[in-house]
């Protein structure tokens, strides 16, 4: 490897390790904040940077939390595929939901991306980012519904699962779910019974 070489590895790994500490203060921000209330300011002040070093990294507020929303989408994936691992096919989506329903609960960083994402689909790094990551956490909640995305009608599916269970996050963090005087458990396990139904008789159309 050559002098130049080398330099631009090192650049371009202290500029992985930098940015990756940006996102880990803004977690933090936005954990004691709020991630609809937190500032590139008090990000930067978090991390030890200018205000105006962060740009370098980040475009503004907006791509910063499509960048939290796109690890929080990894991890919830991972989670999700934890959770249904070594289930037969159609019963890992209990366990796969209640997983991801316990991460949903503890982040605002999904709620807070939706803000984030421009009215029209662009094709900045950031949202190619987080569509990407949003695209892996449905495979994962299709794979442990036992329903593959083969067609239109069960990728259908899988977004209108995915809508429920962000709906009972949001339901479920605020509070409101409590005063119904309804558990989580039960809604989660009447949606586990009704998608099987789904799945079972896309299975048979499928045979015939």
């Amino acid at each position: 490897m050559s002098i130049a070489e080398h330099r631009t590895e090192r650049r371009a790994k202290e500029h992985g390790a930098t940015r990756a500490a940006i996102l880990e203060a803004a977690r933090r921000v936005a954990a004691r904040d709020g991630a609809r209330e937190f500032s590139l300011r008090n990000v930067a002040a978090e991390a030890g940077f200018a205000p105006a070093a962060l740009y370098g990294y980040f475009a503004g507020k907006d791509e910063l939390l499509l960048a939290l929303a796109a690890d929080d989408l990894s991890g919830l994936a991972r989670a999700m595929r934890e959770a249904a691992g070594g289930r037969a096919r159609g019963e890992g989506l209990g366990a796969a939901a209640a997983a991801a329903l316990e991460l949903l609960r503890k982040t605002e960083t999904m709620v807070a991306a939706s803000s984030a994402l421009p009215a029209e689909a662009g094709a900045g790094d950031a949202e190619r980012l987080f569509n990407g990551r949003l695209i892996g956490a449905l495979k994962a909640l299709s794979d442990a519904a036992g329903n593959p995305a083969d067609s239109r009608e069960s990728r259908a599916d899988v977004v209108l699962i995915a809508a429920a269970l962000a709906g009972l996050a949001m339901l479920a963090r605020s509070g409101r779910l409590d005063a119904l005087g309804i558990a989580t458990g039960d809604v989660l396990a009447r949606l586990e019974k009704r998608l099987a139904g789904v799945v079972e008789a896309g299975v048979q159309l499928a045979e015939k």
